[in-house]
């Protein structure tokens, strides 16, 4: 057992976000400062689950450059310890083994919730172990306040829209060429918006526009159409739409089942992780766009694993900092769970009970805001089917329609439209 004295263990949990190691240099750097060692824990959870001491004592000489580095020093793990008692007490005994008496955790909401549940779990053993989360995720998901980015957010973006910018001088070069770029973010579209809106791509689709609970893929299909016929009548056959992979969990089960060939469950639902969402739009764009004469080829793509241990920007790395050093800070406080943000250039602790939703018991989940003046400017710079375009004979022409054949089949895609 390390010596009686206050002992930080830093835990990393979920999958790599740029800007871990900037936590993890300035929570060392200001921990040590004030005589406190620190423990950087290999692996999250699971280790400690399994009662293994595996760990790396973290002092600024070994720290000092990895703020610019991508990645995460102590590696990532997706273990939960609160789905098993034994797991947790394990956790806590293994812990109090090390000496450990604090606890900083980076990572999302199932961290952040393992991160409580050690903390109470050891309080029940008689033990104090102090916790503070720092929340991580390029999605940008947890509900933060507004404008608070979630870190590595930003990075993400920087380097995605780098991605598309090439993809989209590809296009143009090659000509009647699309790509289809399906990007990470599985409940809320911020990386795609940010990546299409930055990038200036043709067309973003993110599951927040779409108001019913389920769609059919026809209108997932008739909106990327859209975008591709107004840039055609433009002398412009070719683009990049950017789809968040969060629209495929709003697109009716029916619809997939009528595919063939889907993974089910145990409960008989569709296994969504199984299913080519690019190949499955592609094919179904490409079959609208031949009765309209068009021809064009689709690349399908995915982004996202790609931007999850670059290096961090300035941005991030600052930003980063700013959350280590405020972590640490709130534990010498004597304070015990929450979320370190911050806001108006302040650290704000956020109690776990604020970022919980009282019904289901999980995280909240922070959505786009489409009624935000930042949807209205990213959808306008789009090029996609609008209101206004119902009454374009010249459009319905395009479509092979007439102007009330179009109007009557394309009005329902504006029904309780927010970003008219």
């Amino acid at each position: 057992m390390i010596g009686i004295k206050n002992v930080i263990a830093i835990i990393c949990g979920g999958g790599p976000a740029p800007g871990i190691n900037s936590v993890i240099s300035a929570v060392v750097s200001e921990a040590t400062r004030h005589g406190w060692d620190v423990l950087g824990i290999y692996d999250g959870f699971s280790r400690l689950a399994r009662g293994e001491k595996n760990y790396v004592r973290l002092e600024p000489a070994n720290i000092s450059r990895i703020h610019l580095t991508g990645g995460c020093i102590l590696k990532m793990s997706r273990f939960n310890p609160t789905k098993k008692e034994s797991d947790l007490r394990t956790v806590v005994e293994t812990l109090t083994e090390l000496g450990v008496t604090h606890v900083v955790t980076i990572g999302g909401d199932d961290t952040a919730f393992s991160s409580m549940a050690v903390s109470e779990y050891a309080r029940k053993m008689g033990r104090t172990i102090n916790v503070v989360h720092v929340p991580k995720t390029i999605d940008n998901d947890l509900p933060l306040p507004e404008g608070v980015p979630t870190f590595g957010f930003e990075t993400a973006r920087a380097f995605g829209t780098m991605e598309i910018e090439n993809l989209m001088e590809d296009a143009s070069t090659t000509n009647n060429r699309w790509y289809f770029t399906i990007a990470m973010g599985r409940t809320a579209g911020h990386l795609a918006l940010g990546m299409g809106r930055s990038a200036g791509a043709a067309i973003t689709v993110i599951p927040e526009e779409f108001a019913q609970d389920k769609i059919p893929l026809q209108q997932v299909v008739d909106v990327i159409v859209g975008s591709i016929v107004k840039r055609y009548l433009t002398g412009r056959n070719y683009g990049v739409a950017v789809i968040a992979e969060g629209v495929i969990e709003k697109i009716a089960e029916e619809d997939f089942a009528k595919l063939g060939n889907v993974v089910t469950d145990e409960h008989g639902h569709i296994r969504y992780s199984e299913l080519d969402f690019g190949e499955i739009l592609k094919q179904a764009v490409l079959a609208e766009t031949k009765k309209l004469g068009i021809t064009i080829t689709v690349i399908d793509k995915e982004i996202g694993y790609e931007l999850r241990c670059t290096a961090p920007i300035a941005y991030d790395i600052d930003y980063c900092r700013s959350l280590g050093y405020s972590a640490v800070k709130f534990l010498m406080s004597g304070d015990s769970g929450a979320i370190i943000t911050i806001q108006d250039n302040q650290a704000v602790p956020m109690r776990f009970d604020e970022i919980r939703d009282p019904e289901t018991g999980k995280t909240k989940v922070r959505k786009v805001n489409i009624n935000s003046v930042h949807y209205r400017i990213a959808r306008g710079f789009m090029m996609r089917l609008e209101k206004g375009d119902l009454e374009d004979p010249g459009l319905a022409n395009a479509y092979r329609m007439t102007h009330e054949e179009f109007k009557e089949r394309y009005s329902y895609l504006f029904d309780g439209d927010a970003a008219e």
